[in-house]
């Protein structure tokens, strides 16, 4: 659109009157063409150039309306002034309806002329504000539609990520599995399955990662059954015959996923090493929503923490607890009632964490 001089087409078939509205309009700063018909317009406006649209009404051929009907099937039509010498109101809302952005009651001496220049210069005007919305909406669209494309290719490659090093932690805890297998001396057996366990905590975390639908959470209940199903493939998984889980379908972020599969191997391995020392045992894990918090819980009913001593214990999985606790900000209690051991730990959701709809899991003894 020519802001600086605008072209204004002229449909009437009253060659006198547009000599009128030529220079009348000319004068007040418009570029004015004459189409003698409906059918002329509209080859003139299939030229291009045309910034604005006088239409009158009653033409030969292509009455206005008709001509109008046909403008607007036009993409990026220009505006419409409606002009007609008719005093019908019906005739004015039926332009109006039709698309025409203004209307205007003209006479043949040419008095109108000045309030057609109005009428253009509101016309334009209106056009071009939404031109201006049209090309805001337009771009706003092509935003969303480049921060959908990368959002959608940050989340390919995030999950190839979680792939990958899933994968690669996967390999290290296979290795130390194998190496805990051949391994002669029991102590160095149990640093390398404590070692495993810890390797494959993370790694399901990264396998959960790129199956889920939600790169940014991980559900508890299948984490830990998978987790739990690593520790029986390891080399003491001969005790852990009857390890079990009950655990409710509660949503987490991945880094305290991390950590509440971390103090899980270590209390499960503990239990292991101490809780039986004739053979296997029952282990139970119960993972519970309570309100707004998290309730963990590791039991044996072995021979008792007190009993549970060995001079090659260095200590380091208490350690690591300790430190995954205070991650959780998680209170970590003994049931001193319970005839065997029984580790309690309570820690609040945090974030948008969540429980899932659905049956809990229950991991039976394999």
């Amino acid at each position: 659109m020519n802001t600086e001089t605008p072209t204004l087409l002229y449909i009437d078939d009253d060659k006198a009157l547009a000599r009128l509205v030529d220079r009348g309009l000319t004068r007040l700063g418009l570029k004015v063409i004459h189409a003698g018909s409906g059918t002329e317009g509209l080859d003139r406006l299939a030229q291009g150039g045309i910034d604005v649209i006088a239409l009158d009404q009653h033409m030969p051929g292509l009455d206005g309306l008709e001509t109008l009907e046909q403008i607007m099937a036009i993409v990026n039509a220009p505006p419409v002034v409606f002009v007609t010498a008719s005093q019908d109101s019906k005739i004015a809302v039926t332009a109006l309806k039709a698309g025409a952005a203004d209307y205007l009651v003209k006479d043949v001496q040419g008095d109108f002329i000045p309030l057609l220049q109005v009428a253009v210069d509101g016309a334009l005007r209106q056009a071009r504000m939404q031109k201006a919305r049209d090309d805001a909406e337009a771009e706003v669209h092509a935003s969303r539609d480049r921060f959908a494309a990368l959002a959608a290719e940050r989340e390919v490659l995030l999950r190839e990520v979680n792939h990958r090093v899933g994968n690669s932690l996967q390999i290290i805890a296979s290795l130390l599995h194998l190496q805990a297998s051949s391994a002669a001396e029991d102590d160095v057996k149990a640093a390398l399955t404590n070692a495993m366990g810890r390797v494959a905590a993370v790694a399901q975390v990264h396998r959960r990662l790129y199956t889920s639908h939600d790169l940014k959470s991980v559900l508890l209940n299948q984490y830990l059954d998978a987790l739990l199903e690593d520790l029986r493939r390891s080399a003491e998984g001969n005790r852990m015959s009857r390890l079990t889980l009950k655990a409710e379908a509660i949503e987490i972020d991945p880094d305290r996923a991390v950590a509440i599969g971390i103090i899980v191997n270590e209390l499960v391995m503990n239990a292991v090493k101490y809780a039986y020392p004739d053979g296997a045992g029952p282990i139970h894990i119960d993972l519970t929503l309570r309100g707004r918090e998290i309730e963990l819980c590791i039991a044996d009913d072995g021979v008792g923490l007190n009993a549970k001593t060995d001079p090659r214990s260095t200590g380091m999985g208490q350690r690591i607890v300790t430190a995954m606790a205070a991650k959780l900000v998680a209170s970590v209690e003994r049931d001193p009632a319970h005839s065997g051991t029984r580790i309690l730990l309570r820690f609040p959701l945090a974030g948008k964490a969540t429980t899932k709809a659905g049956p809990e899991t229950a991991a039976q003894p394999s």
